[in-house]
C-alpha cells in the first residue's frame, strides 16, 4: 500500500485524473467554468475537499466515505498544512478529511505562536456546516492531552452539540437537521495545549418557527423528542399526549415523522448530554416544564364575545400553562386578553380583539422559547467555564448561516445576508492582511490588489441614521400608523439614488417587471436578492406587552424568572429592536474575529435532493457565487500562486539539476537559485524571499513537476539497471564456483556409496537365500540370521496389531512355526495385562454401579424388551435432591434416612387418573409424596412383591398387604427410570425375589377385596388409558433388536 502521507506536490502528477487539490494552482483561475470543472472532477472521485490556499472547500457527498476515524486523525496530528492533501492518496483515490488537517494546523500554530485563532464554517442549509463543526470539535477532543479533569471539560464540549441541536435545530425543506441559529464557540487552551474551558455565543435564533412552520417543515427537534421519546411518567406530569398532531405548534408542517430522524434515540442522547453538562434534576424538570408549556400555549384558543372582545375558549390548556410556568392562572388569563396602560397613577385595562390575543399568545411563546434558549446557552457556558484566571489561548468555531436566496425573502433572510456581507468584508480584509504580512516577512514587494469592496453595501444596511436598519427602527419607534409599506416609502425617499438599491417605483421598465410593489432589491457582493417587506415591522419590533413580562417575572419557576428579569418591567425605555440587537452582536463578533488568526471552511451542497454522488452544476455554481469563492481565489492569486520553503523545494526537485544532485552541500537558497537557473525560470515568473521561493504561475510549477516526474522514472530506471546488473553478475560468479565444487564432491561421494552398497547387497542376498533353504533345520550359522529376521518381523507385526480389549479374541497374529509356543505365552501374558488394567481402572463407584447392573441383569435379562437399551445408561445415586422435596414432607421422613428418590406418575386404582408424585425409599419404608403430604407409606415388610410387564413400557405395580386399614391397595406407577428404581429397591429392601416380570395382564388388588387389571400391548405411540372393560390399557412401542 502506498504511504498515505503524500505532500502537496505528490498530488500534482494525478491532476489530469483527479483535478487540482488547491485552486490557487488552477491556471484559468478567473474562469468560473474551470473552477466548477475542477470541483466536479474531484467530486466524481469521492475527493470532496479542495483548498484555496488555507481556505477549505467541502462538497457534501450525501454518503458515508468512512474517513472520520482514529486512523485519519493520527495521520493529520502534527503534520504541516500542505504535507497532507485534502485526500489520503491520489493513486488509490481514497478520500480523507481535510477538516483534520485544517484543525490540526490551527491548533499547532496556536501553540507555536501563542496567539488566538478562529475557524469560520459557512454555507447553505444542508451543506454540512453542523457536521463539519462537530468533526473539528471531536478532533480536538481526541488529539489534545488527556486527564480526568480535562476529559470532563471535553465531554461537556462534545455533549453541548446534541443539546444545542435539540433546542436550536429543525427540519426544513432543504435539510433535516438545519441549524436555525448562528453559533460561535471559543475553545480555551492552556500553555500545554490542553482544552481547559469553552464559551458559546448564539446569534438570531429563528423564534418565529416556534409558532409557524411551512408545509414540509418541523418545529425545533426538542418538541418531537419530548413527545416521542419522553418517559410515560414525565409526559403525564407535563400534561402531554403521545401524539404530535394534538398540538397546533407541531401539526402545521404535517411531517412530524421523518425517516432520517429517530426522535426516541435523540431524546436519550440529549438527556444523557444534559447530565454530562451537569444539569441537576431540578434544572431538567423546570426546563422540560417550559418546553411543555409552549405546546400547551399553542393550544390556547380564543373567540369573540358579543362586543368583539377576545375570550378564552376552554381553560384546561391555560391551567397547564400556569402550572408548568408556576404563575397565577387568573393573572395569566388577564394578560392574554387585556393590555395594561398606565395613565399617570392609574392603570387601565384595554380588552384584546381575537387577533390581538393570538398575537400576544404567539409573542409569549416565542419569548419563552427564545429566552430559555439563551438561558440554556448561558448554563452550558457556566459548565464550560475555566476557573484558572491565567492567560489562555483560544480557537473559535463559527458555524454561521450562509447566504440565503429563496423564492420569497423576508426579514430573516435580510438579517442573514447582512451577516454574510459583514463576514465577507472581514474575510477579504483578513485574507489581504495575511497575504501582505507574508510578503513583507519574505521581503517581497506588495502589489495592491483590485477587488470589490462591499463596504458600500454594509453601509447601506447599517449606517447610522441613514442605513436600512436605521430607517426600519425609525418606523418601528415613531408614533402613528407605521406599516411595512410606509417603511418601503421611507427607504425609497432616503436610498433612491443608491446604486445597490432598487424598488418597483425606482426601477426602469425592464427591471420593474421582476419586482412587486412591496419589494426592494439589494445588489449584494454575491448577487441580487429581492426582499418582501411584509412582516418587517412586526418581526423587528418582536413586541411583548409589559404586563405579560410582569406575569413571567413573578413566576416561581427559577428559569422563567431569570429569563424575565425585573429590570425589564421596571425600565420605561423601549427595548432595542431585533435588527439593532443583531447589528450590535455582529459588530462585537467582528471585533472578536479581527483579534484572531482566521481559517475558513466553505461548505457546498452537491444537489438539492440529497442524492449520493450527484453533482448539480447549476446549484454548485450558485453557491460558489454566493460564498464569494471566486473573489477569494482572485485575491489569493493576485500575487504568487505557489510558495515553498527553500529546503522543501530543493529536497523535491534537486534531481532536475546536475549541480544539486544527488547532494547539495551549501545554503538551501543558493541551491534553489542554481536549480531555477538550470530550469530556465524567467525573472518575472518567480521571486526569492528570505526563506521561501515564490512562483507566480501554476503552469511554471506544473512544468517543473512534469519534468520531475519524468526525471524520477529515468533516475529510477538507471539506478535499478545498475544495481540489478551488479547484483546479477556477483550472484552468477558465486553460483558458478559453488556449483563446480559441489558437483565434484557429490560425484565422488555417490560413486563410493554405490560401490559399498552393492558389495553389502551381495552378501545379504547370499545369506538370505541360504537361510531360506535351511529354514526347517536346526539353528545353524547359515540360517540363524534368517530365523532372527523372521522372529523380528513377526514381533513387529504383533506389536502394531495387539488386541485392545479383553473381548477381542480374533486379531492375534498367526505365528510362524518356530514361534508357535512363544506366541501362545505372549498371548496369555497380554490378556492377563489387559484384565489387570481393566480391574485397576474400576472405581468404587463404578464397582457399585456394576454390582447393581448385575442385579438388574439377573432380574430382567431376556425377560423385558426395554432392558437391552438400559444397559449403557448409568444409575444415579438419586433422581430428586433434598432441596426439591417439600420441607414439610422432608421433616416427616428425614429421621428414616432417605436412600433414593425418583419422580413417578401414580395411576388411581379406579379411574386410572395420572397424578405426578415423588417416590422415596428410606431405610425402612416406601413413601409416596405429593408436595407437603405423604400420600402413602408402605413398610418393606408389607410389600408382597412388584410386577412389571415384559414389554417396553415403564409401568410397575407394587403389591401391598392390605391387613393395615390405612393401606388402600396395590400401587400402579409409571417411572421413566424403572430399572434403576427397582434395582435400588432390591438393594435397600433386599427384595430381589419379590420382583417379577409377567406376560399378559397383571392383576392388582384394592381395599375391600376388589380386583383390577392392567393390560399391555404394542402400538405406534406409547399411551395409557382406561378401556371399556374397566382395565388400564398400557400401550408401548415395539423395541427393535430384541
Amino acid at each position: 500500500m502506498q504511504n498515505p502521507k503524500l505532500d502537496l506536490e505528490g498530488a500534482l502528477i494525478a491532476r489530469d485524473r483527479v483535478g487540482i487539490q488547491d485552486f490557487v494552482l488552477l491556471d484559468a483561475f478567473t474562469s468560473e467554468n474551470a473552477f466548477l470543472e475542477n470541483l466536479k472532477k474531484r467530486f466524481s472521485e469521492d475527493l470532496i475537499y479542495t483548498y484555496i490556499g488555507t481556505l477549505l472547500v467541502s462538497v457534501n457527498p450525501y454518503k458515508n466515505l468512512d474517513i472520520y476515524n482514529q486512523k485519519q486523525m493520527d495521520f493529520y496530528m502534527g503534520v504541516n498544512f500542505f504535507e497532507l492533501p485534502p485526500h489520503m492518496s491520489v493513486v488509490s483515490l481514497t478520500t480523507c478529511t481535510a477538516h483534520y488537517a485544517l484543525a490540526d494546523n490551527a491548533y499547532h500554530t496556536m501553540l507555536t505562536e501563542y496567539n488566538n485563532h478562529f475557524i469560520l464554517i459557512s454555507g447553505e442549509s444542508g451543506a454540512g456546516k453542523t457536521e463539519a463543526s462537530k468533526k473539528i470539535l471531536q478532533y480536538y477532543a481526541v488529539s489534545c492531552p488527556s486527564s480526568a479533569i480535562l476529559d470532563t471539560v471535553r465531554d461537556r464540549m462534545l455533549m453541548s452539540n446534541p443539546v444545542l441541536e435539540a433546542f436550536g435545530n429543525a427540519k426544513t425543506l432543504k435539510n433535516d437537521n438545519s441549524s436555525r441559529f448562528g453559533k460561535y464557540m471559543d475553545i480555551q487552551f492552556d500553555t500545554e495545549g490542553e482544552a481547559v474551558g469553552g464559551h458559546i455565543l448564539s446569534y438570531l435564533l429563528e423564534k418565529s418557527r416556534v409558532v409557524h412552520q411551512n408545509h414540509g417543515e418541523r418545529n425545533f427537534h426538542v418538541f418531537y423528542q419530548l413527545i416521542e421519546g419522553g418517559e410515560e411518567d414525565l409526559v403525564r406530569q407535563l400534561g402531554l399526549e403521545k401524539s404530535c398532531q394534538h398540538y397546533k405548534y407541531l401539526a402545521q408542517g404535517e411531517c412530524s415523522q421523518v425517516g432520517s430522524i429517530n426522535d426516541k434515540n435523540d431524546w436519550k442522547t440529549m438527556r444523557n448530554a444534559l447530565s454530562v453538562i451537569d444539569f441537576d434534576k431540578s434544572d431538567i424538570e423546570h426546563l422540560f416544564g417550559i418546553i411543555a408549556s409552549v405546546l400547551h400555549l399553542g393550544n390556547v384558543h380564543f373567540e369573540a364575545d358579543s362586543q368583539g372582545h377576545a375570550s378564552l375558549l376552554g381553560h384546561a390548556e391555560l391551567r397547564w400553562v400556569s402550572k408548568l410556568l408556576s404563575v397565577n392562572v387568573q393573572v395569566l388569563h388577564e394578560a392574554l386578553t387585556f393590555r395594561k396602560f398606565e395613565a399617570k397613577s392609574d392603570e387601565v385595562l384595554s380588552p384584546f380583539t381575537v387577533d390581538n390575543a393570538i398575537y400576544a399568545r404567539d409573542a409569549l411563546a416565542k419569548a419563552i422559547y427564545g429566552r430559555t434558549f439563551n438561558w440554556l446557552v448561558n448554563r452550558i457556558n457556566q459548565s464550560l467555564e475555566n476557573q484558572d484566571s491565567s492567560r489562555k489561548t483560544v480557537i473559535g468555531l463559527l458555524d454561521i448561516y450562509g447566504f440565503e436566496v429563496f423564492h420569497v425573502n423576508s426579514f430573516e433572510q435580510f438579517c442573514i445576508n447582512y451577516c454574510n456581507e459583514k463576514l465577507q468584508q472581514l474575510f477579504i480584509q483578513l485574507t489581504l492582511k495575511a497575504e501582505q504580512e507574508e510578503y513583507e516577512a519574505e521581503g517581497i514587494g506588495w502589489e495592491p490588489v483590485q477587488f470589490f469592496n462591499n463596504k458600500i453595501i454594509c453601509d447601506l444596511v447599517e449606517e447610522r441614521h441613514r442605513g436600512i436598519i436605521a430607517v426600519l427602527d425609525e418606523e418601528c419607534l415613531r408614533p402613528g400608523d407605521a406599516t411595512d409599506l410606509t417603511f418601503l416609502e421611507k427607504l425609497e425617499e432616503k436610498m433612491g439614488h443608491h446604486p445597490h438599491f432598487v424598488t418597483h417605483m425606482l426601477a426602469d421598465k425592464s427591471t420593474r417587471r421582476t419586482l412587486e410593489r412591496g419589494d426592494f432589491r439589494l445588489l449584494h457582493y454575491a448577487g441580487e436578492v429581492t426582499y418582501c417587506v411584509v412582516g418587517f415591522i412586526d418581526k423587528n419590533n418582536d413586541l411583548l406587552y409589559r404586563n405579560i413580562k410582569e406575569v413571567m417575572h413573578n413566576s416561581k419557576n427559577f428559569i422563567v424568572r431569570e429569563c424575565f428579569p425585573s429590570t425589564e418591567t421596571e425600565s420605561r425605555r423601549r427595548p432595542e429592536t431585533v435588527a439593532t440587537q443583531f447589528k450590535n452582536s455582529l459588530q462585537k463578533l467582528a471585533e472578536i474575529l479581527m483579534a484572531k488568526e482566521p481559517w475558513y471552511v466553505r461548505c457546498l451542497k452537491s444537489n438539492e435532493n440529497k442524492r449520493p454522488g450527484h453533482f448539480d452544476d447549476t446549484l454548485v455554481r450558485h453557491q460558489v457565487k454566493y460564498l464569494g469563492l471566486m473573489e477569494h481565489l482572485r485575491v489569493r492569486r493576485a500575487g504568487f500562486a505557489y510558495r515553498r520553503r527553500y529546503e522543501v523545494f530543493l529536497k523535491r526537485y534537486k534531481p532536475l539539476c546536475p549541480a544539486t544532485w544527488p547532494h547539495w552541500r551549501g545554503v538551501p537558497a543558493e541551491g534553489v537559485a542554481k536549480l531555477v537557473e538550470h530550469l530556465g525560470y524567467k525573472p518575472d515568473e518567480y521571486k526569492m524571499g528570505r526563506t521561501k521561493i515564490f512562483i507566480r504561475h501554476p503552469r511554471t510549477l506544473f512544468a517543473t513537476e512534469d519534468a520531475y516526474e519524468l526525471c524520477k522514472h529515468q533516475l529510477a530506471a538507471k539506478i535499478q539497471a545498475k544495481y540489478k546488473g551488479y547484483r546479477t553478475r556477483g550472484e552468477f560468479r558465486r553460483q558458478k564456483e559453488a556449483a563446480t565444487k559441489i558437483e565434484n564432491c557429490w560425484r565422488g561421494a555417490q560413486a563410493r556409496k554405490e560401490r559399498e552398497r552393492r558389495a553389502w547387497a551381495v552378501k545379504v542376498i547370499k545369506k538370505f537365500i541360504k537361510g531360506y533353504m535351511t529354514r526347517g533345520e536346526a539353528k545353524t550359522t547359515d540360517n540363524s540370521e534368517y530365523l532372527a529376521f523372521v522372529r523380528q518381523n513377526y514381533l513387529n507385526r504383533l506389536k502394531q496389531n495387539l488386541p485392545k480389549t479383553v473381548l477381542d479374541k480374533t486379531t492375534w497374529q498367526t505365528p510362524p512355526p518356530v514361534l508357535t509356543e512363544t506366541s501362545e505365552i505372549l498371548r496369555k501374558l497380554h490378556y492377563r495385562l489387559l484384565v489387570r488394567k481393566y480391574v485397576r481402572g474400576i472405581t468404587p463407584q463404578r464397582k457399585a454401579q456394576l454390582t447393581q447392573k448385575v442385579i438388574t441383569s439377573a432380574i430382567f435379562k431376556g425377560k423385558k424388551d426395554s432392558y437391552p437399551a438400559s444397559i449403557p445408561i448409568p444409575f444415579e445415586e438419586t433422581r430428586i435432591s433434598e432441596e426439591d422435596i417439600n420441607i414439610r414432607a422432608l421433616q416427616l421422613i428425614r429421621q428414616e434416612r432417605i436412600k433414593y428418590s425418583v419422580p413417578v406418575v401414580k395411576y388411581d386404582r379406579k379411574g386410572f387418573k395420572p397424578r405426578p408424585r415423588q417416590l422415596i425409599f428410606t431405610a425402612s419404608a416406601i413413601h409416596l409424596v405429593e408436595d407437603v403430604k405423604i400420600k402413602q407409606r408402605v413398610a418393606y415388610s408389607a410389600l408382597k412383591g412388584v410386577t412389571c410387564s415384559n414389554l417396553g413400557d415403564c409401568i410397575m405395580i407394587f403389591h401391598i398387604t392390605c391387613e393395615d386399614p390405612k393401606q388402600k391397595g396395590d400401587l400402579i406407577m409409571e417411572c421413566d427410570h424403572l430399572f434403576e428404581a427397582l434395582t435400588k429397591l432390591c438393594v435397600i429392601a433386599n427384595k430381589q425375589d419379590a420382583i417379577k416380570v409377567q406376560q399378559g395382564s397383571i392383576k392388582f388388588e384394592m381395599n375391600g377385596g376388589k380386583e383390577g387389571f392392567v393390560d399391555f400391548g404394542v402400538g405406534p405411540q406409547p399411551m395409557c388409558y382406561k378401556e371399556k372393560n374397566g382395565h388400564l390399557m398400557v400401550v408401548s412401542t415395539r423395541v427393535r433388536g430384541r
